[in-house]
Order: C-alpha cells, then structure tokens, then sequence
C-alpha cells in the first residue's frame, strides 16, 4: 500500500495531504482537537471559540481528521458494538480479535436492554499484520454481531 494511503477501520481511505492544501475547516478542526488534548480548551464550545470555527464543522470533520504524527504512532483502536444478549456472543468476538493478533486492554458492556447489549473494547492493535477495516468487516460477519464500528484511536 503506498504511503500516502491507508485503508481506515471505516472502509475509507486516508491521505497523506501538506497541511497548505487543506480548507480552513479541516485546519481549525485540528486546532479545537489539540485544544482538547492540551486541556486548554475544556470543553467542545470553547476549542471551537477558540479555534474561531463552528461547533457544526467540528463535529462534520472530527472523526475524519488526525494528525499524522498522532495516528501513525497509534497502536490502540477503540471499537464500539451491539451485541445480541446471548451466551458465547462477546466470547466469540473476544476470540476473533486474540485470532487476529490483537490484545484487548478494556472491555466495557452495558446492561442488556431489550435483548441487545452496547460493548465497548479497546484493542492493541501493534500486533495485528491486517488492517482494523478488515477485522471489523470480520466481526460483522459474526453471529450475534448487530453493529461493529470503529470510534477512536489512542
């Protein structure tokens, strides 16, 4: 895969793009996230104040735009699931993650409501040679897996 192309979790495609070709959207949606990070900013409206963008933008580009250097370091995944409330469902997903080389750090599971429970794992993802997109595709696939998406990196 060229360097200047990744695959995503999501299915899409990053790029590696020089910082003087991006909209000025994409710009202050990185600036409002380093705000959050640093802790400058203590909430959402004030990185977005002080990133002079809107709250709108923000939440339009912020799942989609990361610092190379944040993402490239990155080893951790944070995927978020819908799971029938079955016995051996999370077992089975737990197994196919180990399967594909990857270690997971946390594992929180809400309540069952109406026989479906939300299930959120953080995963090491420095061991695994496939891409996080192909292992979500593969956890899908999975009996008793309603929902597998990919919502952070750490």
């Amino acid at each position: 895969m060229p360097l200047s192309m990744q695959e995503t979790p999501s299915g899409g495609n990053y790029y590696l793009v020089r910082e003087d070709m991006l909209p000025e959207g994409v710009l202050k949606t990185i600036r409002a996230k380093q705000l959050l990070a640093s802790g400058e900013a203590k909430t959402v409206h004030e990185a977005v104040e002080g990133a002079g963008l809107s709250r709108s933008a923000f939440y339009k580009y912020k799942d989609g735009v990361h610092e190379l250097n944040r993402h490239a370091q990155s080893s951790l995944a944070t995927v978020s699931m819908v799971l029938q409330h079955r016995s051996g469902v999370l077992s089975n997903v737990l197994l196919m993650i180990a399967a594909w080389q990857g270690n997971v750090l946390t594992i929180h599971q809400t309540i069952p409501l109406q026989g479906m429970a939300n299930v959120v794992v953080t995963i090491d993802t420095s061991g695994m040679e496939a891409s996080l997109g192909r292992l979500l595709e593969e956890l899908r696939q999975l009996d008793g897996v309603k929902q597998a998406d990919w919502i952070g990196h750490g």
